[in-house]
């Protein structure tokens, strides 16, 4: 039974160094202050929620990918001075992210609509020349019958 505690208290002992070794490479990779990060992470998360450390990590690391995405966006303008419009617009797709999707619901929806036109359409197509086809093969078949009995003579 001791053995089995001893061998628990490695393996938590072990995990414990595991995670500290990746806490102290990836701190002087992170792009942010962690405290702050976690600060406003905690600020905006419920009481009773826990961040696991890598967590904490990862959210530094987003947070720096989505301030380089802005930045590459911002870099696209020519001008040398950036001015607070060409800001909103690089970020707006962080900032409206609700909206974005309420139009993609919509445009889905819309699309949904014009394909179940089209195939009330094509329905009614298909009906329509296949009543034509009908008719119209009756009568190439007869004109290429009678063709062919002309030039026979």
């Amino acid at each position: 039974m001791e053995d089995y505690q001893e061998n628990e208290n490695i393996e938590e002992t072990e995990e414990v160094l595991e995670e500290t070794e990746y806490i102290d490479e990836d701190e002087e990779k992170l792009p942010f202050a962690k405290a702050e990060v976690v600060r406003l992470m905690k600020e905006n998360l419920d009481d009773d929620k826990m961040i696991r450390e890598r967590v904490k990590v990862e959210m530094n690391k987003f947070l720096g990918d989505v301030l380089k995405n802005v930045c590459k966006q911002l870099n696209e303008y020519p001008y040398t001075t950036i001015e607070y419009e060409m800001l909103k617009e690089s970020t707006y797709p962080y900032t409206n992210i609700e909206r974005i999707n309420q139009e993609k619901e919509r445009i889905l929806l819309h699309l949904e609509a014009i394909k179940a036109d089209c195939n009330a359409l094509a329905m009614d197509v298909k009906k329509t020349l296949k009543l034509k086809d009908v008719v119209e093969e009756e009568d190439f078949t007869t004109d290429l019958i009678a063709s062919n009995e002309d030039v026979e003579e």
